[in-house]
This record gives C-alpha cells, sequence and structure tokens, in this order.
C-alpha cells in the first residue's frame, strides 16, 4: 500500500501539474496560446503517460472518483479506498502548491483569473448554472468509469487501456470546459480551489458530489449489467 500510496501522490501531482499547469501558463499565452483544445489534450496525456508508467503499481486512478467507482464495481477492496484519496489530495495539492509558487514568479499573476478553478454560474467559463454543471459532471463522470472498467476488463483487447482512458479525458475536456472548466475529479478541482480561495472554495461541493456519484452509478451498471452478461 506504501508504494501505490506513493504512485498515486506522483500520478495525481504530474495530472494536476501538466493539465492544470497547461491551463495556467499555456492556454491564453499570447499569441499562440494553446486554448481548449490544447488543454484538453494535455489531461489526456498526463493520464496516458501515468497509465503505461505506474498503472501497474497503483492502476493509476489518479481520482478519487476513479478510485469509489471501482469499488463500486468490486474492482478496489474497501481497505484501500481512503488510503488511495488521500494519496491522490495530496498529489493535487502539492501541484497546486508547485504551480503557485511558479506562477507567483510572474508579475503580473493574480488569483482572480480563478487559478484554473472549477465553478458554475458567474464562475463557469461560458455561463452555466449549477443544474447544467452537476448534471454535466454527473454524466462525464459516469461515461468515464464505463471507459475505464470496460477497457480495463479481462474480456477487452490488453494493452490498450491507457489510450482509451486518455483519449476519452480529452473527449471529456472538449465537451465541457466551457461549462465548468471540466473537473469529473475531486482531486483536480481541491488543488486549485485551495489556492483560489472564496468563490472557488464554495463551489467545491459540486465537484466531488457530482463525480462520485457519477463514478458509483457507472460502476454498478457495469457490474450488474455487463459482467453478468459477459462472464
Amino acid at each position: 500500500m506504501v508504494k501505490k500510496g506513493i504512485a498515486e501522490f506522483i500520478g495525481t501531482f504530474w495530472l494536476v501539474f501538466g493539465g492544470c499547469g497547461s491551463a495556467i501558463f499555456a492556454a491564453a499565452y499570447p499569441d499562440l496560446g494553446i486554448g481548449f483544445t490544447g488543454v484538453s489534450i494535455a489531461f489526456g496525456l498526463t493520464v496516458v503517460t501515468m497509465a503505461y508508467s505506474i498503472g501497474h503499481i497503483s492502476g493509476a486512478h489518479l481520482n478519487p472518483a476513479v478510485t469509489i467507482g471501482l469499488w463500486a464495481g468490486g474492482r478496489v477492496k474497501s481497505s484501500d479506498v481512503f488510503p488511495y484519496i488521500i494519496s491522490q489530495v495530496c498529489g493535487g495539492l502539492f501541484a497546486g502548491a508547485m504551480l503557485y509558487v511558479i506562477a507567483s514568479g510572474n508579475s503580473a499573476f493574480s488569483l482572480e483569473g480563478g487559478f484554473a478553478s472549477n465553478g458554475y454560474g458567474e464562475h463557469s467559463p461560458n455561463g452555466y448554472n449549477m443544474m447544467s454543471a452537476f448534471l454535466i459532471e454527473f454524466v462525464l463522470t459516469f461515461i468515464f468509469l464505463i471507459i475505464i472498467i470496460g477497457s480495463t476488463d479481462k474480456l477487452a483487447p490488453s494493452g490498450f487501456a491507457g489510450l482509451a482512458i486518455g483519449l476519452g479525458l480529452i473527449l471529456i475536456h472538449l465537451i465541457s470546459i466551457p461549462i465548468t472548466n471540466t473537473s469529473v475529479n475531486p482531486a483536480r478541482s481541491t488543488s486549485q480551489a485551495i489556492f483560489a480561495g472564496g468563490w472557488a472554495i464554495q463551489q467545491l461541493w459540486l465537484f466531488w458530489v457530482a463525480p462520485i456519484l457519477g463514478a458509483v452509478a457507472a460502476g454498478l451498471v457495469y457490474k450488474n449489467v455487463f459482467e453478468k452478461t459477459d462472464k
């Protein structure tokens, strides 16, 4: 479990550092910013790279909702859930701290832009309300867990799960960055909200509740619908 915890810490650090870092430093860089598409690809690449480097150690969950969804689907032991989540949140927070220190090195840096935090209402990139934010986070996390559980099933082609999961995360971001800045990951949301403060912390509850509910629903559906017919 110590090795798994360290792997999850490093993996979640990389997800937040690479994904949120691209949003903070490169998304709107003058003239050559990578935009929504570039940020979406960055998040997907963090997952692909970690899936193939630490997947054999911890499974590369990198996300409390993924761990809970896999538990609901019978893939993770109850005793592993809390240690995984602690490691993921700590890894995300460390990445957030590193991003904050680096960003502070620019005299123009300000937290008024949200520090890549997730939000709804006036803090949604395109003004979507709480209901829209909740629904998109629930639905996309549900689909994300179906992709994860299905691509890692013993009946699935071996060796391709990392690509399927990474590509799935890219598509998820392409869909939902304009709505919530895309969470589907409570650790990623917490890592930025803690430093942004104020409204980001007040709205953080949604980015825990909706992804976890979506993940649990996916785990139960896969376990009770697909596994019973395929095995």
